[in-house]
């Protein structure tokens, strides 16, 4: 039973990671669905904070009553990650789909755990250590998962049939009318523009996943630092939506799918998932909670088929299984890191314990060896004294 209990203890970081990838995917699907019925995208952005907000902040003060005191600086990291990981990034995201397409962001988006491995080396979070399979390891499965990603976005194949129900979600709020279904067709000028927005996406979640490790190291109190995360997401994305989005329609809810959306994004999406995220952040490190990201491309391409009524080809399975294998290659490069690490602690402790225990614990040895030396010189200085009186005798009779 102890091993199941350890077993499970050290999954934990996977289960997390798993779990918040299916809750996102969950979440694309509605946002789809919100989408095709018309809803701002901006509009959800600023709504999922709200209610984000709404529920993180009595949870907060229920489950962690006892915390450290809050500072200026805990709180320009929650602004920060308010910043990068919510209002900023996902509209910049938002933009990119409008400007170039929903295929060419999504490719884009896959590009977070390369970046975040390169700002987690580059702030010393991660050890490149090339010279140790755990080293390139994690090196070989970031870009298998991101050539999987590439495959997965850019190439079909053949239509495969296997996972259709014939169940069409879409059908029941009409024909897309929002920008993001156009975007997938159709070509934009602004195309340089929006490749810019889908690489400061990637940017900016990469830099949060920086910031939240640095905060959880900060200020441990998981439930809190999301609650101040998503109130300063909620007072910034609330801002940008109402100075951009004209229509004051687009804020009405209604007991539809734009109500479910929104409250599914915000307590779920926003609210418990970005906790386990900061969670797994703390545990595990940056690299680890990024390298799940393409998993979520896989996630949505199944439900799409199952839910949607999507096409589902050749080349997304391919994908999927050169994403799923690279995601595999890091956690084992990363266990083996691990397992690494916690050969070498024991190793060092004994000794100073037992260094610490001959000092405090043995004065009868230091007594007998400071008795030795007095001893010892005290003879060597009876014979100097024996040398020179012998010296003085034979002077005398000389």
């Amino acid at each position: 039973m102890e091993k199941i209990r350890n077993c499970v203890y050290e999954l934990r970081p996977l289960m997390f990671m798993v779990t918040v990838q299916v809750v996102f995917a969950g979440a694309n699907v509605l946002f789809k669905l919100a989408a095709n019925d018309g809803m701002s995208l901006r509009v959800i952005v600023a709504y999922r904070f709200v209610f984000a907000t709404v529920f993180m902040m009595p949870l907060a003060l229920i489950v962690e009553r006892k915390r450290p005191k809050l500072t200026w600086t805990v709180l320009l990291q929650a602004f920060l990650c308010g910043l990068l990981g919510g209002s900023l990034s996902q509209n910049l995201y938002l933009e990119s789909l409008a400007l170039t397409s929903a295929t060419f962001a999504s490719a884009m988006f896959n590009l977070i755990p390369a970046v975040t491995f390169v700002l987690a080396v580059a702030f010393r979070m991660e050890k490149l250590c090339l010279n140790t399979m755990s080293g390139k390891a994690k090196v070989l499965g970031t870009l298998i998962g991101l050539g999987g990603a590439m495959l997965f976005t850019f190439y079909n194949g053949i239509q495969l049939n296997i996972l259709s129900t014939h169940l069409d979600l879409l059908h029941h709020y009409g024909q897309a009318t929002a920008g993001l279904a156009a975007s997938s067709h159709v070509a934009s000028p602004n195309h340089v523009l929006g490749a810019l927005a889908a690489l400061g996406s990637c940017i900016t979640f990469a830099l949060w996943l920086i910031v939240q490790t640095k905060m959880s190291e900060k200020y441990p109190c998981h439930y809190t630092s999301t609650a101040l995360m998503c109130v300063m997401g909620a007072i910034q994305s609330l801002t940008y939506a109402l100075c951009t989005e004209k229509d004051w329609s687009q804020w009405r809810l209604g007991w539809n799918v734009r109500l479910l959306t929104v409250a599914y994004a915000g307590i779920l999406a926003s609210g418990l998932m970005y906790m386990l995220i900061s969670l797994c952040v703390r545990i595990r490190g940056p690299l680890y909670a990024s390298i799940f990201n393409p998993l979520l491309l896989v996630l949505v391409a199944f439900a799409g088929s199952l839910f949607l009524e999507e096409k589902l080809y050749l080349g997304s399975v391919l994908g999927a299984v050169l994403i799923v294998l690279g995601l595999y290659i890091v956690l084992w490069g990363k266990g083996k890191e691990l397992k690494k690490m916690t050969q070498l602690m024991p190793s060092t402790s004994p000794q100073i314990t037992e260094q610490i225990e001959i000092i405090v614990t043995s004065p009868t040895c230091l007594k007998g060896l400071s008795e030795g030396l007095e001893a010892k010189e005290a003879n060597s200085r009876r014979d100097r004294i024996e040398e020179k009186e012998l010296m003085d005798v034979e002077n005398a009779s000389n």
